[in-house]
This record gives structure tokens, sequence and C-alpha cells, in this order.
């Protein structure tokens, strides 16, 4: 096999999508707005072609699995085959691509089901009071309790829903909120990282919105609890892709927006962070990470609850919610009523 390690880099972005004949979960090069290549079938189609490998596929299967975790457990090895197989397709052409064996291997992304990149997570960290500007914007509303740095809750995975999926208003709040946020994908196993060696255990970013029911975390807080109020069914936004580290550019200086129904609620840019990103990933290494485990850098001014007159901002059913950060794309995602309900 040819050295892969010195390619011709291109922009990567990783989609978890949903195959639609066998509805089987497979991991896409997404190329342009709306071209999705099967990642696993355009490999095992390069090595077919280019390395003369008449068995390509369990090769394809080890090195690009169809499974964004199992792609990070792969390593550099992993990544640069994944790298491969992407200029493999933009040289080739979108519309020329198949599997080894004619499968079909080209999908629109706009007509497939877009799963969250990692769809069973194995644990998300959320951090919280690392954007200063909310918190200054809680103390300035009159919101109860403190904000200082470093406050963290674990988000439930089965709250996870992806690119397009429906939120859930759940029947017994009225002070449903967004709160968008940077997600980083843990790519191999650490402990103990220091400052220095986090950014080596970083894979690479995806967008986040974590949704917080407020009349419930307000209860829970007088306890010093957030749980119920943050991990709701669907109430887990994450997507609508997967950037590796090295396709992200400045990590500390992507714009971020908010939007409902196009109105720009949260509009800020990671340069407002007062901690940086491996700063985060060291301070949370006390418990061992692993290869798709998600941390986030918590949430930016903006949010419903902060506001004046709060209650015409919460979201409602029928609302529009679009999470987008720059260099990763807009997670879009739709709320509707809980059956019974409202």
């Amino acid at each position: 096999m040819k050295n892969l390690v010195h390619l011709r880099k291109k922009k990567m972005r990783l989609v978890t999508f949903e195959e639609p004949h066998y509805n089987r979960e497979r991991l896409g090069l997404w190329i342009g707005a709306d071209d999705l290549v099967d990642l696993n079938f355009a490999y095992a189609r390069m090595l077919l072609e280019n390395e003369d490998f008449d068995y390509p596929q369990p090769i394809a299967d080890a090195f690009t699995p169809p499974n964004l975790v199992r792609l990070l457990e792969g390593g550099k090895k992993s990544m640069n085959a994944a790298r491969a197989a992407l200029k493999y397709v933009e040289d080739l052409g979108v519309s020329k691509i198949s599997g080894p064996k004619g499968e079909e291997a080209t999908f629109q992304f706009s007509k497939v089901r877009v799963l969250a990149p990692i769809p069973h997570p194995g644990k998300i960290i959320h951090t919280a009071g690392n954007f200063r500007e909310h918190a200054k914007e809680g103390s300035e509303s009159g919101w109860e309790f403190p904000m200082p740095h470093w406050i963290s809750f674990l988000k439930s995975p089965s709250s996870v829903i992806g690119h397009e999926g429906k939120v859930i208003h759940p029947r017994y709040t009225k002070m449903l909120d967004h709160e968008i946020e940077l997600a980083i994908v843990i790519g191999k196993k650490s402990k103990h990282l220091t400052r220095d060696s986090a950014w080596d255990a970083i894979a690479g970013f995806t967008v986040f919105n974590d949704i917080t029911a407020r009349d419930i975390q307000r209860e829970e807080m007088k306890s010093s609890l957030l749980n119920f109020g943050k991990n709701m069914d669907t109430f887990g936004l994450f997507g609508p892709c997967f950037v590796p580290k090295e396709d992200i550019g400045d990590v500390h200086k992507l714009k971020i927006e908010c939007r409902v129904n196009g109105d720009p609620r949260q509009v800020s840019n990671t340069d407002h962070l007062s901690v940086t990103v491996p700063e985060i990933v060291e301070h949370y290494s006390w418990v061992t990470l692993y290869p798709g485990d998600i941390i986030t850098t918590g949430t930016v001014s903006g949010v419903a609850a902060f506001r004046k007159e709060a209650e015409k901002f919460f979201l409602k059913p029928g609302d529009v919610l679009e999470s987008e950060i720059e260099n990763i794309g807009v997670l879009r995602n739709y709320i509707v009523a809980e059956e019974g309900s409202f």
C-alpha cells in the first residue's frame, strides 16, 4: 500500500447517516453543499483501482469502518486512510464513485437521515462559566445562582439527537431554552493530561446545543443539582458533522450563532473564552477519557432566561432552531409539542 501520510490535505467533514435502503448506520464524507459519499465504500473502491487489491473490503473495514468511534480508535492510520479516500473522491468526481462491487456510495445530504456524529457517546461532560459574557448576563439578569469557572455536569447520551431532529417540548416546562456550545471530541484514551498534551488527545469538533428546561433547573439548583432540567429526551442536539482538529482552523477564533426562526439569539466567538480548549480537556481528564467522549466549552451570552421579558424568547412548538459554528456548519432542529400536551 502506498504511503498515505504525505497526501495533499483537503478539508474534511465526516457525517454519520442512515443508509436509505437498509437503514444501516454509515459514515460519509460531506463534500460541497449536498454531496455525501460513503467513506468505507469509497476507500474500498480506491484500493481496488489504485492499489490493485483483489479483496479490498476487509481492508477498508479495518481502516475506514462505518462508525466514527471505531474510526477514531484506528488513530492516525485510519485518519490517513480517510484523507486518501477524500482525495480519491475529489480527484475522480463524486458522480463516478461506487463501492468495489458497484454498491451505491453517493447520496444527497439533504435526502438522507443525518444522525448525530456519535449517536451513542460514552459520556458527555458539559461545562459552564467558561464564557464570562454568559456569567455576566446571568448576574445582571438576577439569576439567583453564581456561575464560576469549571461548573460541570453530565449530559445523558440517551438525550442525543442529530441534524433535522425534533426537540420534544415537555408538557411540564414553560421555560425551554437554548445553549449553543462548541463540542470537543476525544480521539484517544487519556487521563491526567497536561495543557501541552491535551491537544493531542483531541480528535476534532462539532456543534452542540444544550437544551434546558429552566424552571426545572431552578428547582434542582436549590439543591446544587444539574440533572433532569438538562437531560430530558431530545435535549442533546449535536452535529451536523465532525471536523478533525487539523481542519477547524484557529479553534479560538470561530464565529458562533444560534438562531430561532431566523432571528439571531446568541452571537459570539470562541475568542471570548476565558480558558483555552486544551485547558478544558486538561481539567476534566481526572476521569479516563475515551475515543468518542464529548466535552463542551459552555455556552455564550444570549440565552432566553437572561433576557428582559424572557417569556417571549423561550422555545415553543413550531420554532426552528439553528445552531451554527464557523468551519463546522449549521445544526438545524425543530421544536415539537409532547404528545398530549399544549
